[in-house]
């Protein structure tokens, strides 16, 4: 018998998120976690749905860059070794307007990232 998470791979689908009623996930040891999805019992707060909010306005903002400063920003994130891609590099700007670190990541990569005209969420 060919366990569950071993047949779905094989099968091409990736174990993860909700489908239908069911909740799935891969855990550090491989294996396949699913349990029965639970319906949050209260509405959104008015924090959760704010943030909600800024977070998808900063992913409509990365969306629109050029392909070139997505580059850029990937670039500036791998030379200055950081452990980051250059998409969370870019929220962990705009969600906290850190120029300071950004304009030391920038020497350390030899990069130009921030006279970005970007509106803040």
């Amino acid at each position: 018998m060919i366990p569950e998470s071993r047949l779905f791979r094989f099968l091409g689908w990736n174990s993860q998120g909700d489908l239908g009623g069911w909740t799935f996930y891969t855990s550090q040891r491989k294996e396949l976690v699913w349990f029965i999805k639970s319906p949050p019992l209260e509405p959104p707060s008015f924090l959760q749905t704010t943030m909600r909010n800024r977070f998808r306005a900063i992913g409509y903002a990365w969306r629109s860059l050029t392909p070139a400063q997505r580059q850029a920003w990937a670039t500036a994130a791998a030379n200055a070794g950081t452990r980051l891609t250059g998409y969370n590099l870019f929220v962990y700007w705009l969600t906290t307007r850190d120029d300071a670190t950004i304009e030391t990541i920038e020497r350390q990569a030899n990069v130009s990232l921030i006279p970005l005209e970007i509106e803040s969420p």
